[in-house]
């Protein structure tokens, strides 16, 4: 049975740092593409980091240079480090991995709300 599970959220002030984690059993992270997506109140799913293969990582334009996704092998665990955030970067934060495409993602996690106040 494959489990994402997500900690590290929390409640932050606005410039502050939080860092996200997603230990995942069931599955090894190295051979799936791992991805963190978050989704605000009222508001859709969004793709905020990406980590593909060996070393393919992208970002949406709204986190670039403040966030850094990364992967623990060893222990099976991707990590979303996330810098100077603002009120707009409050969501829940969902980790999901996929063997296919990002619009057929095959397991998601339960998701950790991340509140960042003014």
């Amino acid at each position: 049975q494959v489990q994402l599970v997500e900690s590290g959220g929390g409640l932050v002030q606005a410039g502050g740092s939080l860092r996200l984690s997603c230990a995942a059993s069931g599955l090894t992270v190295r051979s799936y593409a791992m991805g963190w997506f978050r989704q605000a109140p009222g508001k859709e799913r969004e793709r905020v980091a990406t980590h593909v293969g060996w070393n393919t990582i992208a970002y949406a334009d709204s986190v670039k240079g403040r966030f850094t996704i990364s992967r623990d092998n060893a222990k099976n665990t991707v990590y979303l480090q996330m810098n100077s955030l603002t009120p707009e970067d409050t969501a829940v934060y969902y980790c999901a991995a996929t063997q296919t495409n990002w619009d057929t993602v095959q397991y998601w996690g339960q998701g950790t709300r991340v509140t960042v106040s003014s």
